[in-house]
């Protein structure tokens, strides 16, 4: 009988259970397969794409009757803004954009045209340098193709006028995405793994089998987390103004807006960690849920870049997650100087996520 016994297809069996059981779990699925697709597929579009978006405008001075013009108006790289001078000037000076360009007919015989270039201290140097090589290629593959006999159709001066503007730091970027990240974790994983224990341990029962009504249950847990992560909110936003120089334009009106921002921000993220801890079904299975939520908007919502760095086609996508407009809002408050009220489009949106939101959680809570 003994001699009948085959260790291989013991182990074969063994090998088929493990394997099912690896793929039944959600978690095993996600952070093996699906987040390390993400991470492939959105640093492929960085790196492969070739896709960098500047955006520019020409002055009224400029000649548009040349070739320059007309490749620089086809090139895909560069967004071309048309408003009025004084509406463009604003813009230059908040670093909307990066340059105002004249391209103007030479004296000389060679080259035939210059390209000149207005920008300001609020514009990202990178940006810029990108610019200015964008231009030497279109003016490169000109003289390539139609203009072989002369050096060359056109030249960019290296001298760039610089109007006044705040200077753009790369701190200034980066703080804002790194606040709606803090205060996205906090929301999504901070209340799941809070509820789901409160419900696993029946302490919700218990609460509510005494006088206190139901939803000043939830208020009170909540409010506890939207002291301590508006806490962790001030920490970050004072750390980084007194030790790296991120831009308070109005100093304590800034700051309190910010801090406004966040707390309705942090709102909403709460109400997707209500839903997750309603959906999953076990401890384990609340990371790869909340992982869903948070991840894409982590990578696709400026946190880290602008989004401008993605496909075109992609960018609509990343225009509708809720952390792209928090992030466009606060990076407005606080370099730009705008209110609030000055952000009315991305406060909207925040506010038709927070009620799709808290309805969905209003119909999955549970309380056992």
């Amino acid at each position: 009988m003994e001699s009948n016994y085959s260790q291989i297809r013991a182990m074969l069996a063994i090998t088929k259970g493990s394997l099912r059981a690896i793929f039944r779990s959600p978690s095993a699925v996600l952070f093996s397969i699906a987040f390390p697709l993400i991470f492939i597929l959105v640093f492929g579009f960085i790196g492969s794409s070739g896709k960098i978006s500047v955006s520019v405008a020409f002055t009224s001075q400029s000649d548009t009757a040349n070739p320059v013009f007309a490749a620089i108006r086809k090139m895909s790289g560069i967004k071309i803004v048309q408003k009025d001078s004084v509406a463009l000037r604003e813009d230059l000076e908040k670093g909307r954009i990066t340059a105002l360009i004249t391209i103007r007919k030479s004296s000389l015989p060679t080259p035939p045209y210059f390209i000149d270039l207005q920008s300001s201290d609020a514009v990202n140097p990178q940006n810029l340098q990108v610019l200015t090589s964008i231009l030497n290629a279109i003016i490169a593959g000109i003289n390539q193709q139609t203009y072989a006999s002369a050096p060359t159709i056109a030249l960019v001066n290296s001298q760039v006028q610089k109007i006044p503007g705040r200077i753009y730091r790369t701190i200034d970027f980066i703080l804002p995405g790194q606040l709606g990240f803090s205060l996205l974790s906090a929301g999504v994983f901070g209340v799941a793994f809070l509820f789901f224990n409160l419900r696993q341990q029946l302490v919700l029962k218990r609460f509510y089998a005494t006088p206190i009504r139901r939803p000043y249950i939830i208020l009170g847990e909540a409010f506890s987390r939207v002291i301590f992560q508006m806490m962790t909110a001030i920490i970050i936003i004072l750390v980084g103004h007194f030790a790296f120089q991120f831009t308070l334009v109005h100093g304590w009106l800034t700051f309190l807006n910010i801090m406004l921002l966040s707390f309705l921000a942090l709102v909403l993220f709460m109400g997707f960690g209500f839903i997750v801890s309603s959906v999953a079904k076990t401890e384990s299975t609340i990371p790869p849920f909340a992982n869903l939520i948070t991840l894409p908007q982590f990578l696709l919502a400026g946190t880290f870049f602008p989004i401008e760095t993605f496909p075109t086609w992609l960018q609509p996508i990343c225009k509708i997650l809720p952390l792209t407009h928090f992030n466009t809002a606060m990076r407005n408050i606080a370099f730009e100087g705008a209110s609030l009220s000055a952000c009315w489009s991305e406060l909207g949106v925040l506010g038709i996520w927070t009620v799709l939101v808290y309805a969905v959680a209003f119909k999955t809570f549970k309380w056992d």
